[in-house]
């Protein structure tokens, strides 16, 4: 490890002191709440559909943003265009230079699932220039898996090893357990290539996933960041089951959003389990924060902070041909454990940024994206409180109120409904292939869905907002199910 790299990325601070929060962030963020407060009194001083004020903005809000996602997607119906690869610069009568790309697979506890990780990652069609494994002490089996399997040899503690004897390019970080972000921060110190691909150890990556992504910064110099798009697995019980059907048009749905707001170059969201960055980026801003319960989200608020301070033209994607799977929580425990992390992390970087929130300097991003950001601070609360009004007026029989709701919500599952059958055909159209959605399914989920999964979703976030306002948030033991269950998975993938 590189000892003058080191001090200039500790240096280097990964967030500023959260500043003063600008008039224009208390107004947005203000006015979410007190519109909460104004529309939930209503509904104790006004009877028919006025009664339910708060379900009606919580409709009208997600009916919007469907809309605008249905209408920033319709470039996916257009012929897909030819790979970056086969469309090569001319120029001199050579091909384009091609980025080196690492890979750091972040690992605590996940003996179980390793060899399905790397063995997708030892058979890409195009294999990466380096493979780090960061583990971050780990005390199940990993030393002997990795010694006795790979043929890597024990390095020191902090150190990184000798190349494998088997697989020249595969590297072990053994670290002291610390937590993803320090261990992913350690591992950026010692790769050296132009691209780094973070994956999670429980990721399973489709066998032209690293050509997609490598192909994608060689092409775009002012690519900066980049996720994949991912697939949810889940155990192989009836629990299982159900979560992995519910997610699975979850993620359908963020990704196509992720798209939207990609082209508008507002995009926030990208997945750590599977996500790229130019290195030098990275190490600019400071590496990931160690502090922040979703590091990768994050990072992406900084690198666009830091290139509008420095005048830089990054760009952030989702590449819909850079493929995989990934372990998703198959019961509610552990639903709820993932989506109260994520929330509460969220709400973290929401607050550390607010001074974003309505920046006309950041384009689309500072006038669109963070003010919907600050709105889905409070969504959970206008849904749960929709729903609990839902509940009141079913129990005290006032079907003067339940008669012009029902109307609403009728007309909003008819909505989802036509949405989640055109998602599951645009997503097919731009990820090249049949995804694991079908639409009978999507037409189910449409009806069963908002009176479960989001209930559970928002239960979820209000556990985030706990976790957020008392600061006891952390990743919490996570058990990795899905894809040691899911036969097959590998074959789906690839």
């Amino acid at each position: 490890m590189n000892d003058s790299l080191q001090r200039a990325f500790v240096a280097a601070s990964p967030r500023l002191s959260p500043p003063s929060t600008p008039l224009r962030s208390w107004l947005i963020h203000g006015g979410v709440l007190v519109l909460w407060a104004l529309l939930f009194a209503m509904a104790f001083r006004v009877g028919n559909v006025r009664a339910w004020s708060v379900g009606v903005a919580y409709v009208l809000y997600d009916t919007v943003l469907l809309l605008f996602v249905g209408w920033m997607t319709l470039p996916i119906l257009r012929p897909r265009p030819v790979p970056a690869s086969e469309t090569a610069s001319a120029e001199a009568g050579r091909p384009m230079r091609r980025n080196t790309l690492g890979v750091i697979v972040a690992s605590h506890n996940e003996a179980a699932v390793l060899p399905v990780t790397l063995a997708a990652l030892l058979g890409q069609s195009d294999l990466p220039d380096r493979i780090v494994i960061a583990d971050d002490g780990s005390s199940d089996g990993t030393a002997e898996l990795l010694t006795t399997r790979y043929g890597l040899a024990e390095p020191p503690l902090g150190q990184l090893s000798a190349a494998s004897t088997t697989h020249p390019g595969l590297y072990w970080l053994r670290l002291p357990h610390g937590g993803k972000a320090v261990a992913l921060n350690a591992a950026i110190l010692c790769i050296d290539t132009d691209t780094v691909l973070t994956v999670d150890g429980d990721t399973l990556l489709d066998h032209k996933a690293i050509g997609a992504v490598r192909d994608a910064f060689s092409s775009e110099p002012n690519l900066v960041a980049a996720t994949g798009v991912i697939t949810p697995v889940c155990s192989r019980t009836l629990t299982g089951r159900c979560f992995q059907w519910f997610q699975t048009y979850e993620y359908i749905r963020n990704f196509l959003s992720r798209y939207a707001w990609m082209r508008v170059n507002g995009l926030l969201l990208i997945s750590g389990a599977f996500a790229g960055f130019r290195l030098d980026a990275v190490r600019a801003v400071g590496g990931f924060d160690t502090d922040c319960l979703v590091e990768d989200y994050e990072l992406i608020h900084r690198l666009h902070r830091h290139a509008q301070a420095h005048g830089l033209p990054w760009t952030v994607r989702v590449l819909g041909d850079a493929q995989a799977h990934t372990d998703a929580p198959s019961s509610v425990g552990a639903f709820l454990r993932q989506r109260r992390r994520w929330f509460g992390g969220f709400l973290q970087t929401q607050y550390w940024y607010r001074a974003m929130v309505g920046d006309r300097r950041y384009g689309w991003l500072g006038i669109a994206m963070l003010p919907v950001k600050a709105i889905d601070t409070l969504q959970p609360l206008y849904g749960l409180a929709a729903f609990g009004l839902l509940l009141m007026y079913l129990v005290r029989g006032n079907f003067g109120v339940l008669a012009p709701v029902a109307g609403v919500i009728g007309a909003k599952i008819v909505l989802d409904l036509a949405f989640h059958l055109w998602s599951v055909y645009l997503y097919r159209r731009w990820i090249g292939h049949r995804s694991e959605g079908s639409m009978a399914q999507a037409f189910l989920a449409a009806l069963v869905e908002p009176f479960t999964f989001q209930i559970l979703r928002h239960t979820g976030a209000a556990w985030g907002w706990w976790t957020f306002l008392t600061g006891r948030g952390t990743w919490g033991r996570q058990t990795r199910v899905g894809l040691v269950d899911a036969d097959g998975v590998g074959r789906r993938g690839s």
